[in-house]
């Protein structure tokens, strides 16, 4: 899939390109599957200036197989994932049967996931681990008290009601569409609540509901997340859904002194990404991989882009590029 401008006309496309095309890089991979994000969607609708180069190929998640690499750190055959590194954005992505990337921004896939399980996971399953680690470590425990999700039918929120319930944790489930809510159950959800109890605007300071929370829809939702969090728990801020304002007070701060952690996948340490994907292999229940799971050829990506955008895709959209 190619993204181009010309003449203020912007457009998303399957095309073929040659092989001379690739941009640089050390290792050459033989793509099997990547995955539709937010952010892919925002970048094949037009809908938020995200793609920084034209041509682009999108697709912020790769995973396949090395063809050739220039050095020592990957052979030919090594099964390897990619997250983020502004691949779709400056470099092109994994939305083609053929990307060339550099070595450093590479992760060896775990021997408990296929390459189509990586990518049901994703960058969205990724974020989610990351949030869960910083949940740990501030001291977030099961006994603390409920863990909020919002978005939970999404990409991170899926993975994150999992990932949380399977750890033991009480996972209170926020989201618009009450038809999924065996779906969220299923997953390991104990209780689901409305978005719309979220997000709008609310009181600076409200009743304790949660220890910690996952939230992937930012502005009014994360303020009323950081205003109903118990005294001393955690916020993990990942997302902006909603937007990318925040109309908080510091009163949740500075009175009950709840954390708010910003998670970033995108530029994270390699060792923090090793971690984080082994932490999936041991903590993920795989048998919710499937559930989450909606596999979709590389020519129905634009169209599923704009349902992604309409929030109508449950869990995780998965790219098979040889389709």
């Amino acid at each position: 899939m190619l993204i181009t401008k010309e003449n203020e006309e912007y457009k998303a496309a399957l095309s073929d390109v040659s092989e001379d095309q690739l941009p640089e890089g050390d290792v050459t991979v033989a793509v099997e599957y990547s995955t539709l994000n937010y952010k892919d969607g925002l970048a094949i609708t037009g809908s938020s200036p995200v793609v920084r180069k034209f041509p682009m190929v999108p697709g912020v998640d790769i995973a396949g197989t090395v063809i050739d690499s220039l050095g020592n750190q990957f052979k030919a055959g090594d099964k390897v994932i990619l997250n983020g590194w502004g691949v779709g954005e400056t470099h092109w992505g994994g939305l083609a049967e053929k990307a060339r990337l550099k070595s450093e921004w590479l992760v060896p896939l775990p021997a408990a996931f296929s390459t189509k399980q990586a990518m049901a996971i994703g960058t969205a399953g990724y974020t989610a681990m990351l949030c869960v680690m910083a949940l740990e470590r501030q001291g977030v425990t099961p006994d603390k008290g409920d863990i909020l999700v919002t978005g939970a039918v999404g990409g991170v929120g899926s993975v994150a009601v999992s990932l949380l319930a399977k750890l033991g944790y009480s996972v209170v489930a926020s989201t618009g569409r009450a038809d999924q809510a065996d779906y969220l159950k299923e997953l390991g959800a104990s209780d689901i609540i409305n978005r719309e109890e979220l997000s709008a605007p609310g009181r600076p300071l409200g009743k304790e509901r949660w220890a910690g929370a996952v939230d992937t829809v930012g502005s009014h939702t994360l303020a009323n997340i950081c205003a109903g969090t118990k005294y001393g728990g955690v916020v993990t801020a990942c997302g902006l859904a909603q937007g990318m304002d925040l109309p908080a007070t510091v009163m949740p701060f500075i009175l009950r002194g709840v954390i708010l952690n910003g998670i970033d996948s995108v530029y994270c340490p390699i060792e923090t990404r090793i971690e984080a994907w082994n932490r999936l292999a041991q903590d993920l229940d795989t048998k919710h991989i499937d559930l989450i799971t909606n596999e979709i050829k590389l020519s129905e990506a634009i169209s599923a882009a704009s349902d992604l955008m309409k929030g109508t895709i449950r869990g995780r959209a998965v790219v098979n590029v040889n389709a």
